[in-house]
C-alpha cells in the first residue's frame, strides 16, 4: 500500500471516529443485528447463526449508503476536492484510501457481533467451518457493496443522492436472484450469477468457492474503476 493511500485511510478513519458518525451506525446496526438475533434463538432452539447471516445483507442495504455517502460527495459540496487533488497524489490513491478506510468500519461491525458467536458457543455446538465461512462472505458482501457506494458518492455533491442511489444499486444486486421466476429460462443463471445475496448464501453454508471471489473482487474492482474514472472526469471538462 503507498504511503497516500494509507494516509487517507487514516484522515477518513480519524474524520468517523472524531464525531458521533460511527458510534451511531454502529451502535443501530448491533442493535438491530441483536434484535432479530436473540428474538429468533429461542423459537429455533438450535445453536446457529443462520438468522444472523440472514439479516446482515438485508441491513447492509442501509448501513452501507450511510456510510459511503458523504466520502467524496461532501469533499465535492465544501469544495476541499479541488484542494485535495492538486497535492501530488493520484485519483486512485484517494479512492483507494476511503475504500478501505469504510471497509475497516464495515469489518468492526462485523467483527462485533462475534458477541453472538460467543453467546451460541456457550448453549451448544458450533459448527466452526461453516460461522467463518459466513462472516468471510460478509466481508466479501459489505466490501462490494462499499464499492457501489464509493462510486455513487464519487457522482454528486449530494449525500442524499448519493445514499438513495447506492441504495437502488444494491437492492437491485440484492433481489436478482429472488426475481428468477420473472425471468426467461435461458437467463435465469445469468441473473442468478449477478446476485450478491446468492453467492453470499453459497459461502455461508461454509464452502468458499473461487467462483463467489472472484465474483465479488470483480464487482469491487469495477464500481471502484468507476469511482476513478468519475474523479478524472473533472479533467475532461
Amino acid at each position: 500500500m503507498s504511503n497516500h493511500i494509507a494516509i487517507f485511510c487514516k484522515k477518513e478513519l480519524k474524520s468517523f471516529f472524531d464525531s458521533p458518525i460511527a458510534y451511531i451506525v454502529l451502535t443501530i446496526f448491533l442493535l438491530i443485528c441483536g434484535w432479530f438475533f436473540f428474538s429468533d434463538l429461542f423459537l429455533i432452539n438450535q445453536a446457529s447463526l443462520r438468522n444472523l447471516f440472514r439479516i446482515v445483507p438485508f441491513i447492509f442495504m442501509f448501513f452501507v449508503p450511510a456510510v459511503t455517502m458523504r466520502l467524496i460527495s461532501e469533499e465535492k459540496r465544501s469544495g476541499t476536492i479541488e484542494v485535495l487533488l492538486t497535492l501530488p497524489v493520484k485519483d486512485y490513491e484517494v479512492i483507494l484510501g476511503k475504500f478501505l478506510a469504510s471497509l475497516i468500519l464495515i469489518a468492526v461491525a462485523v467483527v462485533l457481533t462475534g458477541v453472538y458467536t460467543l453467546t451460541l458457543s456457550g448453549l451448544g455446538h458450533l459448527d466452526l467451518g461453516s460461522v467463518t465461512a459466513g462472516y468471510i462472505g460478509l466481508i466479501f458482501l459489505g466490501a462490494s457493496y462499499l464499492s457501489v457506494g464509493v462510486f455513487t458518492s464519487s457522482l454528486t455533491h449530494n449525500q442524499i443522492v448519493a445514499f438513495i442511489t447506492s441504495f437502488v444499486i444494491i437492492f437491485a444486486l440484492y433481489m436478482l436472484d429472488k426475481v428468477l421466476i420473472f425471468v426467461p429460462d435461458f437467463l435465469v443463471s445469468f441473473f442468478e450469477y449477478l446476485s450478491a445475496d446468492y453467492h453470499f448464501a453459497n459461502i455461508s453454508r461454509g464452502v468458499i468457492d473461487s467462483r463467489d471471489v472472484i465474483y465479488y473482487l470483480s464487482v469491487i474492482f469495477l464500481f471502484l474503476f468507476l469511482a476513478i474514472r468519475s474523479l478524472e472526469s473533472r479533467k475532461w471538462r
